[in-house]
């Protein structure tokens, strides 16, 4: 069998599994978040808190509990890593520095996991588990909480009112992100991913020494890491190293666990707004999307330009031979079409197109299908654009599941689409432009740009994946892209909320023979247009000057 013809089998038992799971798993988090009950566990977590998980809250007060929240996470979080070094468990690492505890509590709240450090060589057990691996379920919970809140926007009228922050977090936690993780780490460690608190020990002989391994809980930790798209690997080869992806299996099961959440979710909002052909147009959009970056992504991997990549099966430059270039192409198109940032090859070995392939999943948005809960709300963002624009088109006031798209609706989506490029080219031009950053470059010309700009691409849309070549554990990279975070994460969810809480308020229109069809092909073309347009023309001068430069060259 072919590496060619291996890559699409994998593809479609993906697409079969993922199929497998939608309808439960979409269905079952419907009623988690429309359910009236709360469980002894749950009450017990409200009462800790004071919280009241009944009563309703207007945006305002939803967006509050998701800033305290997080506020107080990246607090706890930087406060653990700077005592590590007095802390048990810690396995003799000293306390993280100030600029870099920043980054990594930043990183791990806004559910982007980026890592400018090793985490076998500078993160205790204390910090790997009761921190890092704590923020990968609530940030990840939060994330499907706004989702949730948005989609009550588009089901509820004359309200306002988008349910309770507190009742959503701690379910999609107890409910959602706990009973999967716990069935997925038992799969994991039946593959070979170790789950332990060993310290360090030596192992084999190499060049006449021994090398240095740490264990620790890391197929509980590689879990969440996949199914709540974070992406913080354990160790420094994330999923490349064979104690958190051992066999091709486990790479396709981390695969599956990285895109079920997003995509199922669209199921679950086509239940919540009581119309699930809309559900089936959201993720026909999305997997159009995804499949048509895969199979372009393979294309250009396994396109065989000399000798050598003929030998090889295509450009194996970086990738692991146990997974080959078909299963690192879908491993990379999933984990930069999500928010998710693990790797199982190194991006920056990749074909300049295929380089450039990463960023562009990135800078869509993570939509196709996105992060969990922020995919979603992403995409419904998009669908209100395409709606407006069709609108423009006939003539007639654009409307989205009854909701009229006026003017307060589209100032809010035309915000949330422009903060995140602003970000990440206005933080890569400054970087550019002064000589310090450069200093981190590894290459020069074409493929040194691409380093930065993926960088800022990775931090400003939560996505937590590195280019590889770039020295990012310095104080401007530490700290510009911690900023770059934290605004990329919160400073959209605003805008989701408040055009959540301005829909929830609205009368329903009754559908007439003008309206637009949005749960028909037609309109899911549109959609996939808009989406492929709008970052064109944002994101195309940008890659003109990095990936596509250098993909020409070569």
């Amino acid at each position: 069998m072919s590496p060619a013809t291996a890559g699409v089998l994998q593809l479609l038992a993906l697409i079969g599994a993922l199929a497998l799971a939608y309808r439960p798993l979409g269905d079952h988090m419907a009623r988690v978040y429309s359910s009236e009950k709360h469980y002894t566990p749950e009450k017990w977590i409200y009462k800790a808190i004071g919280a009241n998980p009944s009563a309703e809250m207007r945006w305002p007060a939803y967006l509050r509990g998701v800033l305290a929240f997080s506020a107080v996470s990246v607090l706890f979080l930087y406060v653990l890593q700077r005592l590590q070094g007095v802390l048990p468990g810690s396995l003799g690492f000293v306390s993280i520095d100030p600029d870099q505890a920043f980054n990594t509590a930043a990183s791990f709240v806004a559910n982007t996991n980026w890592q400018s450090y090793y985490g076998e060589q500078a993160m205790g057990h204390v910090v790997q588990t009761g921190g890092l691996a704590v923020q990968n379920f609530v940030s990840a919970a939060v994330g499907m909480a706004v989702a949730v809140a948005l989609v009550r926007g588009f089901a509820r009228s004359r309200t306002g009112e988008l349910g309770n922050f507190w009742a959503d977090l701690v379910r999609g936690t107890v409910r959602i992100l706990l009973p999967l993780s716990v069935i997925g780490a038992l799969i994991l460690v039946a593959c070979g991913v170790i789950q332990n608190f060993a310290g360090i020990h030596e192992v084999g002989q190499f060049t006449g020494g021994t090398q240095q391994w740490n264990g620790g809980a890391v197929a509980s930790q590689e879990v969440i890491k996949e199914l709540g798209t974070n992406g913080g690997g354990y160790f420094n080869a994330n999923s490349a190293h064979p104690f958190e992806n051992p066999t091709p299996f486990s790479n396709l099961f981390e695969v599956f666990l990285i895109l079920v959440i997003p995509f199922a979710l669209t199921r679950t909002f086509g239940r919540m707004v009581g119309n699930l052909r809309q559900g089936y147009a959201i993720l026909a959009t999305m997997g159009v999307i995804w499949v048509g970056f895969t199979a372009l992504m393979m294309w250009t991997e396994f396109a065989h330009h000399g000798p050598a990549l003929q030998a090889a099966g295509g450009a194996m430059e970086g990738k692991e031979t146990r997974f080959g270039v078909g299963a690192s192409s879908i491993f990379a198109v999933a984990t930069t079409l999500t928010s998710t940032g693990a790797v199982n090859s190194f991006h920056s070995s990749y074909t300049g197109f295929g380089g450039g392939i990463t960023m562009l999943g990135m800078q869509l948005g993570e939509i196709a299908p996105g992060g969990v809960g922020s995919g979603l709300y992403g995409m419904l963002i998009m669908a209100i654009i395409a709606v407006f624009i069709a609108g423009l088109m006939v003539g007639r006031t654009p409307e989205y599941l009854g909701k009229k798209i006026g003017t307060r609706q589209i100032k809010l989506a035309a915000c949330y689409i422009l903060i995140t490029p602003a970000l990440v080219l206005c933080f890569t031009a400054a970087a550019m432009a002064l000589p310090t950053p450069g200093n981190s470059m590894a290459n020069p010309g074409a493929h040194g740009f691409s380093e930065i700009l993926y960088a800022y691409t990775s931090g400003a849309n939560n996505n937590g994946s590195a280019f590889a070549g770039l020295n990012a554990d310095t104080q401007w990279f530490n700290s510009t892209i911690g900023i770059a975070m934290l605004l990329g994460r919160f400073l959209p969810i605003v805008f989701v909320l408040a055009l959540a809480g301005s829909l929830a308020e609205q009368q329903p229109v009754p559908a007439t023979a003008g309206t637009l069809r949005t749960d028909k092909p037609l309109y899911a073309g549109l959609l996939v247009g808009t989406i492929v347009i709008i970052t064109g023309l944002t994101y195309f001068p940008a890659l003109a000057l990095g990936p596509l430069a250098e993909g020409l060259a070569s």
